[in-house]
């Protein structure tokens, strides 16, 4: 893929540089050798950054990298206050639920499948409670449309709670979706960030638009603009 990282540029501020990642790229290198995002911002910056998120490879969105430690800790800070706020959309298979409300659910890491199990109520001690609540903005002819808030930040967390919810993300095989998308992508976009500046306090959100040239996606785009 050719690409051109001032094209995924977000926000390059004094202490953290915001990216849109495009799906199939790694936040960060992996066995399979390919530039992530990381490596591209640090050539871009012209210096060492740190990951204040992750994010799979197979999904799109916002990634943010601190360009000083103390910025990273006020962002640790923030989350353990829930004050650190991550939105994603979803785009999944239709099952019978509420319009809105909470998942929790105990995840347990296999890292021989590489993927979460999960499970409620906890069913083994080494499972770490996940939280995140959701909200139906949309409803296609085959799928649902999700705006999901994370409480907490578990490995694969969005992608297992709601496969254990029969919600399966579209594309996504390795949760449950019957078919794989093309480019091997995965309806799954970490959309919008809201934080505060550690000096003035004032409030930042940081969001990252849509993927492009998809059918699916500017439906959800459409209704995105429309609200």
């Amino acid at each position: 893929m050719d690409i051109k990282i001032s094209d995924l540029v977000i926000e390059n501020k004094h202490g953290f540089i915001a990216l849109n990642k495009p799906a199939e790229i790694p936040v960060q290198s992996d066995l399979s050798g390919d530039k992530s995002i990381k490596d591209l911002a640090e050539i871009y910056c012209k210096s060492k950054l740190h990951l204040v998120n992750r994010l799979d490879r197979p999904a799109s969105g916002v990634v943010i990298m601190s360009k000083k430690k103390s910025f990273t800790a006020h962002l640790n800070k923030l989350h353990r206050q829930e004050l650190f706020v991550k939105e994603y959309i979803a785009v999944t298979s239709k099952a019978e639920i509420p319009s809105q409300g909470r998942f929790q659910h105990y995840l347990l890491k296999d890292g021989k499948q590489r993927k979460s199990i999960a499970s409620d109520p906890k069913e083994v001690d080494e499972a770490k409670v996940s939280i995140l609540d959701y909200e139906i903005i949309q409803e296609l002819d085959n799928y649902l449309v999700l705006n999901i808030t994370l409480k907490t930040g578990r490995f694969h967390q969005i992608r297992a709670q709601l496969s254990q919810e029969g919600l399966h993300v579209k594309g996504d095989v390795k949760y449950g979706a019957r078919r794989k998308n093309k480019d091997r992508s995965i309806y799954l976009h970490s959309y919008r960030y809201h934080f505060s500046d550690p000096i003035t306090k004032k409030p930042i959100t940081i969001e990252a638009p849509l993927p492009e040239n998809d059918t699916i996606w500017a439906l959800v785009k459409e209704n995105l603009d429309s609200k």
